[in-house]
């Protein structure tokens, strides 16, 4: 009678633990299905100016990051840095650097992983961790945020949308990190962008992807030096958003 009992016990108990269990995958898949007012993300500003923003995703590279501060210099061109957390904990003095010289910080996420594989808790908790290791480094929180891999699976939506950022992802993408990019085909990737399902890109109001890669830093003066002729301006992202609303894109 006492050996029922105990097993009894133990029979309730794992029921009670796999009770809970369930109920929690149900409330996180519920969070995760409920995408219809979860924020598009920010591929594009239609504008009918001669605007770009270039964003940077940082998780290494650092060693090409102040060549590429220089070429932004020279041509008075502002950028966007995503920047992982763990990067940001590893190179404060490069962050305030950047900072330093106008340029935007925003959130990459901590450990760069696979946002689609997460749950929304884990998500948010990836974007929280590295939004209070930049502002303890330069004293300003992040809003924007860039999915690492630019996945853009509901689970990463939803867990931006509930901290209040705005998710980026970009209109031109310089593929900088493939096989066989120099740093002529990045340039044109930018430049004269392909027609890509069909469309060709429109560069008003683009957001141009790009890493910190040696053929970047030598594809980016000629990126500059060519659209600077034809007119463009580069901006960081707080300042594209207010020319226009969104508008499409080209990206998948």
């Amino acid at each position: 009678m006492f050996i029922n009992l105990k097993i009894s016990r133990r029979i309730l108990s794992l029921g009670g633990i796999f009770f809970l269990l369930l109920l929690g995958i149900i409330v996180e898949h519920k969070m995760v299905l409920s995408t219809s007012h979860v924020s598009k993300p920010v591929e594009q500003i239609n504008t009918d100016q001669k605007v770009m923003a270039l964003t940077i995703n940082v998780d290494w590279g650092e060693e090409f990051i102040p060549a590429m501060l220089e070429a932004l210099d020279n041509d008075h061109a502002k950028a966007t840095f995503f920047v992982t957390g763990r990067w940001a904990k590893k190179n404060p003095e490069l962050l305030k650097e950047i900072a330093n010289r106008g340029h935007e910080i925003e959130n990459h996420g901590y450990s760069h992983p696979h946002p689609d594989n997460l749950s929304v808790g884990a998500n948010q908790e990836e974007i929280k961790k590295t939004e209070s290791i930049i502002q303890g480094i330069i004293g300003r929180r992040t809003h924007f945020y860039a999915p690492p891999y630019g996945e853009k699976g509901a689970p990463g939506l939803r867990a931006a949308d509930l901290l209040g950022y705005q998710t980026i992802l970009w209109t031109l993408d310089t593929v900088d990190w493939r096989e066989g990019s120099t740093p002529g085909i990045i340039a044109q990737r930018v430049i004269n962008p392909a027609v890509r399902f069909g469309i060709k890109p429109e560069k008003n109001g683009a957001i141009v992807l790009m890493h910190p890669k040696l053929n970047t830093v030598k594809a980016l003066p000629i990126i500059l030096g060519q659209l600077t002729r034809e007119g463009f301006t580069f901006q960081t992202l707080d300042a594209l958003i207010t020319f226009d609303q969104i508008g499409n894109t080209t990206s998948r």
